[in-house]
């Protein structure tokens, strides 16, 4: 149930002014340019919209292109060849290949090929206000994405940050509850969840990739691209912790019941670490309270033992280090800290969003 309470309030911001753009859409199709059945204005903005924060602008014109290629290809099919099965065929062939020799992109082909359908099975007119309603639509879309509800990058990557933060603090979690348990399959049925945290870190590298287009494309966020540039940098560290959470848990899972009990108050300390992390990434005073805790998990590692418990133990330093590295550690102090049983380690003040307008400084 908190998985789907926070999805909704995730979601309901864009929801809401997808709602308000077709309106929008449809209301000026319908109103001001005098169409009988707007219908396609308010859907180019949907589809325009209905996509990840960060690439809702180049959504936009993915579909405009694909649209107006799409009715030039029918157009031209039609003339030639009038109405009829072949002549379906043919104007979606061309509107397909044509989109994969200027974009590729689903998008674009899905809409080329709507577009070159409407124009044969309606004719010419059907064609032309189907780009009149892509224009309206996509115009309405790029007002809201870029100018009225331009989504700031900074933003845009914390929030995968912390989306990929909270998967990896719930794989370790679900995998220290499981080694409490003496069911193998039980475990597997773990392993098999813990890997859906793949997807996370594929969704926080279009993050990455979304948030610098953002910051280069839209001109009052173009001053954020030196904070940016140091947040990306510390986002690629997520790759390096998930790469390690998963080496831990596989660690884990394949030692013995006993040792397996034995580790798993460790794994459940690490993942409060991440999951308070994973509440405010941005916050100094947060990374700095998970510094602390990834430290006390660490600092009783034993260096002696069985080989397959030491080479757990190492999985475990390695989660530890870089979880520093994210905070902003330095690479080194990271490593002898978790080495040297360190119980604090400077953290600097992660990046801030720019300010879009000056502030005002205060008369003495």
């Amino acid at each position: 149930m908190a998985k789907v309470l926070r999805r909704v309030g995730d979601n309901l911001w864009p929801v809401l002014q997808q709602a308000v753009a077709a309106a929008l859409s449809w209301w000026i199709a319908d109103d001001l340019i005098d169409h009988h059945v707007p219908l396609f204005a308010p859907i180019a903005t949907l589809v325009a919209l209905n996509t990840p924060l960060g690439g809702r602008g180049t959504n936009t014109v993915r579909v405009l292109v694909g649209v107006i290629s799409g009715v030039v290809v029918g157009q031209l099919a039609f003339t030639l060849l009038g109405h009829g099965t072949v002549t379906v065929g043919v104007a979606v062939l061309g509107a397909l290949l044509v989109a994969l020799l200027i974009d590729g992109r689903r998008i674009t082909m899905a809409q080329a090929a709507v577009g070159a359908v409407i124009c044969v099975a309606a004719g010419q007119q059907a064609g032309v206000d189907r780009v009149l309603d892509a224009l309206v639509g996509g115009a309405v879309a790029l007002v809201f994405s870029q100018l009225l509800f331009p989504v700031h990058p900074l933003t845009l990557l914390r929030k995968a940050e912390s989306t990929t933060l909270s998967g990896l603090a719930d794989a370790l979690g679900l995998t220290a509850r499981e080694m409490d348990a003496e069911d193998d399959e039980r475990a597997s049925r773990t392993w098999d969840e813990v890997r859906a945290v793949y997807t996370l870190l594929d969704e926080l590298g279009r993050a990455r990739a979304d948030s610098v287009a953002v910051a280069g494309r839209t001109l009052h966020r173009r001053g954020d691209r030196e904070h940016l540039t140091r947040e990306t940098a510390t986002a690629l560290h997520l790759d390096l912790l998930g790469n390690s959470c998963f080496t831990l848990v596989r660690r884990a899972l394949a030692l013995d019941t006993r040792h397996r009990q034995a580790l798993a108050p460790t794994l459940r300390a690490l993942s409060g670490a991440l999951d308070a992390l994973a509440a405010a990434p941005g916050s100094r005073a947060v990374r700095r309270h998970a510094t602390r805790r990834v430290l006390d998990a660490v600092r009783d590692a034993p260096d002696a033992g069985p080989a397959p418990t030491v080479t757990v133990w190492e999985s475990v330093r390695l989660v530890a280090q870089d979880v520093l590295v994210f905070t902003g550690v330095d690479a080194e102090t990271a490593e002898r800290a978790v080495h040297d049983g360190a119980t604090e380690v400077p953290v600097p003040d992660p990046p801030r969003r720019g300010r879009t307008l000056p502030r005002l400084r205060r008369r003495p």
